[in-house]
């Protein structure tokens, strides 16, 4: 619901749904479904959240605070999307296999722990968490993600060919390690407008940041008294331009 919001918001401006809905829902689930240390609840009942949160829950919820970032610019997102991320890599994450289980290791009264990687009407958690690790590393310069990200793809491949339809999600993570994937930062006192622009065309090989300030590493030494957008790839910015249509024309040349 919280991407669906946003989506619509970013398609639509101020003439469909408002970004508010998709912050008011991320809110709620922060104050009613999280803890301080990033872990999550299932189930939320008459006032009362229970049941241990399972991977499907940790990856769905740092997509949607992702996606919240790209919408706002507010790094709180990103830092509640690492937090959930963070917490299930130490509980979830399985070295041997380079994978997450579906139940977390401190579900004590389970038999066994299962993993969910293939693809469905619903994306696989597994498939899910490689996205969000790749797009918070991309965002964060954590390269730590990426390689789990690239690792957790690279398991996968061997099925991908015979039977794609079980893979769609996976494929799309395929897609932005095989083709460019742009880092775009909108920057300035009119950063808005530029982020109104972006949002306009369909681009979804990219990842959107920015903002008036901000401590995200790509945006260091990025602020000042002009509204730019820098196309970068691999952490490496082109010539900054002042309008959207130039930064398009970037991206073209860069495919």
């Amino acid at each position: 619901m919280i991407i669906g919001f946003a989506d619509a918001h970013a398609a639509f401006g101020s003439e469909g749904l408002k970004a508010d809905a998709a912050i008011h829902t991320g809110n709620w689930l922060v104050k009613n479904q999280m803890k301080k240390n990033g872990q999550l609840f299932h189930s939320y009942k008459n006032g009362k959240a229970s049941i241990d949160g399972f991977l499907e829950d940790y990856c769905f919820t740092a997509e949607a605070f992702i996606r919240l970032y790209e919408i706002t610019f507010d790094e709180i997102w990103i830092e509640r999307a690492s937090l959930v991320a963070n917490y299930a890599i130490d509980h979830f994450y399985d070295s041997s296999s380079g994978m997450f289980f579906f139940t977390s290791d401190l579900s004590n009264d389970l038999i066994t722990r299962k993993m969910d990687l293939s693809d469905n009407v619903i994306p696989s958690s597994n498939s899910s968490m490689a996205r969000v690790l790749f797009k918070l590393g991309t965002v964060t310069a954590h390269q730590e993600y990426i390689q789990m990200s690239s690792q957790m793809l690279s398991n996968m491949y061997d099925g991908m060919e015979a039977y794609g339809s079980a893979y769609s999600n996976w494929g799309l993570l395929a897609l932005n390690f095989t083709y460019p994937f742009y880092e775009v930062a909108l920057t300035g006192p009119s950063y808005q407008t530029l982020l109104s622009e972006m949002n306009k065309v369909y681009q979804p090989n990219k990842i959107l940041m920015g903002g008036t300030k901000g401590s995200l590493p790509l945006l260091q030494g990025k602020f000042g008294e002009q509204t730019l957008v820098y196309v970068c790839l691999n952490k490496s910015c082109l010539r900054p331009e002042s309008t959207v249509t130039q930064a398009l024309v970037q991206m073209k040349n860069a495919d």
